[in-house]
């Protein structure tokens, strides 16, 4: 349907993304109230978001498979750290089971939204990537799952002298299905989760691989398997034994990151010792493996079964810490002096935030400027009528909170069918202090701070990022609250709980 047409296709809830988020939200919906309508519009032209988008040697999640997997769908393999294929056929899998995967229209990039309170309604416009064409549907609620980042963009920063560089220049997010690294000297420019992924997995067929960073970051080595999770599968019925699994790791993670913030110097003391046990006799741990902040100031990378400390033990791979001066024709040079050599180098410098996939979003013909709202329970934007997005956690399973943003969104909207309304939304309180809406100072959550909206200072406008108080305000706490405003488009008198 063009932009031209005068009634444009309408589905009760419109879902914008085909990824992990997306694919969930597709799936509690069909589950809670399957007499509802839906479409998913997804901008590239294949299921699975990130796990179909990045091809890099090595890819893995970052978080266990029993907390970034479904609540609903327990994940079916012996590894508890999966890779990126496996990850890619969980969700298609799940996708084909629940029978969503023939609600996903492909090719389908949104740019815009538009919501009327006269219709209690969105008119959204999306452009197919293949014609060019523009196309348009509405919907009663408009759910976002795009994720955060850009995905035809990679953050890579400006390096001197790098177009002079003779060999292959890479970023991991556009990876070249032809890119020969076997025999190669490799330089990996990073410390994050995607650098500590790519060292190991290229250092077995590399020449060598060398990890360039600015600064240490935390990583912590964990078993690839659980053998709790193995254990329990053996004398329960999978989903019991998935969700005893799936408690123990939310416990256990947010064991962690409540220590890491109360006692930051024992968190840190401990994990230098688990770094320094792994490493040969003599390694310079406190310059390459102790950084200058604290424990979960930013996420901690996992490397399954030590994988990149044992490269680094076998000499395949190493560790440099230090500043890039300039780019030279065979490699980079450092502040400190030294050349490292390279015919590849990778730079596995991070991504660029993009909220909500830059939709232009417009309630009643304002644009809705999104630094000047402030975030609902983490799921919905003060003044942004019948509006939901998922943004999982930053200190753990991005899953976590997305089941919880689906299940509450189909709470909404069961409520609302029950009483007759057909518009919620959040409503601002005077005297509520801002505060920003990630507490990570990761560099590419700083970058683009002021691209997103407001936390509060007070409930239910603070994002607590800790999955058990989460869990009892999404999925046990009343629905109406003091903010909560619902209308119908007929008489347009708003209600409010008392």
């Amino acid at each position: 349907m063009t932009q031209s047409d005068e009634h444009p296709e309408h589905v009760d809830v419109l879902i914008i993304g085909a990824g992990l988020s997306g694919v969930g939200a597709a799936c509690h919906l069909r589950r809670a109230l399957p007499h509802k309508t839906f479409a998913i519009l997804e901008a590239r032209e294949s299921i699975g978001g990130t796990w179909d988008l990045f091809r890099y040697p090595g890819i893995r999640s970052d978080s266990d498979m029993f907390t970034l997997g479904y609540r609903f769908k327990p994940w079916p393999e012996q590894e508890a750290i999966a890779d990126g294929p496996s990850i890619l056929r969980y969700v298609t899998e799940t996708a084909r089971e629940y029978g969503v995967d023939t609600a996903i229209r492909y090719r389908h990039r949104v740019v815009r939204a538009e919501w009327s309170s006269d219709d209690a309604r969105w008119l959204v416009t999306a452009e197919r990537t293949d014609t060019g064409e523009r196309v348009q549907l509405s919907c009663g609620f408009l759910f976002s799952c795009s994720g955060y980042y850009r995905y035809d963009q990679g953050y890579a920063p400006e390096f001197a002298g790098s177009d002079r560089f003779a060999g292959q220049l890479v970023h991991p997010q556009h990876w070249p299905d032809d890119l020969d690294y076997a025999g190669k000297r490799v330089v990996v420019i990073g410390s994050g989760a995607t650098a500590v992924t790519l060292v190991p997995a290229m250092a077995g067929d590399a020449a060598h691989v060398t990890m360039l960073q600015r600064s240490p970051s935390y990583i912590i080595s964990i078993p690839g398997s659980d053998a709790i999770a193995n254990g329990l599968r053996r004398l329960l019925p999978d989903m019991a034994a998935y969700r005893l699994t799936r408690w123990k790791n939310v416990l256990t993670q947010v064991g962690i990151f409540q220590l890491s913030r109360r006692r930051p110097r024992l968190v840190r003391s401990l994990l230098r010792k688990f770094v320094r046990s792994q490493l040969p006799e003599g390694y310079d741990v406190d310059t390459h493996f102790n950084p200058r902040y604290n424990p979960w100031e930013q996420r901690l990378c996992l490397v399954p079964d030590g994988d990149l400390f044992r490269s680094i033990s076998e000499g395949s791979a190493s560790v440099v810490t230090d500043t890039i001066e300039t780019f030279t024709e065979h490699g980079v040079r450092l502040a400190s002096g030294e050349e490292l050599a390279a015919d590849v180098v990778i730079t596995a410098t991070g991504l660029n935030l993009l909220p909500f996939g830059g939709i232009d979003l417009v309630v009643d013909g304002s644009p809705v400027e999104l630094p000047d709202t402030l975030a609902y329970k983490g799921v919905m934007l003060s003044g942004v009528p019948n509006f939901g997005y998922v943004m999982g956690y930053t200190n753990a399973s991005w899953t976590l909170k997305a089941d919880l943003a689906c299940g509450y969104v189909c709470r909404l909207l069961s409520h609302m069918d029950a009483r007759g309304y057909d518009q919620c939304v959040p409503e601002r309180e005077h005297g509520v202090g801002e505060e920003p809406f990630v507490d990570l100072a990761a560099g590419y959550v700083l970058r683009s701070l002021d691209k997103l909206p407001k936390q509060g200072s007070i409930e239910p406008w603070k994002l607590r990022m800790n999955h058990l108080r989460d869990t009892l305000t999404l999925r046990y706490a009343p629905i109406e609250d003091r903010v909560l405003r619902f209308s119908t488009a007929h008489d347009r008198t708003p209600t409010r709980a008392a």
